[in-house]
């Protein structure tokens, strides 16, 4: 190869970074790993998902799931991986399904869930919102 004038490419593997400086505090579990519910629009839970393509290299998918039909009832995929993705999929969800006073969106503690201007969104709507505990992901275990 080295004759030739040739390099093999190297392909590094993707590994997530933690953000140990963020602070996580206040933040309750309220769905307490309570999947079931007695209607729709009672009980929603949240993820992202990363998807590699040989094209476009990284994607990411941002559903909103609904527990008691067990549908998804809001996604949207993109290459950029922002609060302004998962903000997107709430608005599609909220503009699709009735208002629930007693609604309670479950989510990981990914920035893009813990940052102020998504908590400030679901203030606004009126929503609960319900966190995993730190490194259990069995807490959010319909959507992973």
């Amino acid at each position: 190869m080295r004759k030739m004038g040739l390099r093999s490419k190297i392909v590094r593997n993707w590994k997530p970074v933690s953000s140990s400086k963020r602070k996580i505090e206040n933040r309750k579990n309220l769905l307490n790993q309570d999947f079931a519910t007695t209607g729709i629009n009672q009980k929603w839970v949240t993820d992202i998902t990363y998807i590699h393509t040989i094209k476009g290299g990284w994607c990411y998918l941002s559903t909103i799931q609904d527990l008691h039909s067990k549908k998804i009832i809001a996604w949207k995929f993109r290459k950029r991986m922002t609060t302004d993705l998962v903000m997107k999929t709430l608005e599609t969800a909220v503009t699709y399904h009735p208002e629930n006073d007693e609604l309670i969106l479950h989510f990981d503690l990914g920035a893009q869930y813990t940052s102020r201007e998504y908590e400030k969104r679901l203030q606004e709507l009126k929503i609960k919102h319900s966190f995993s505990k730190k490194g259990c992901p069995s807490d959010n275990a319909a959507i992973e």
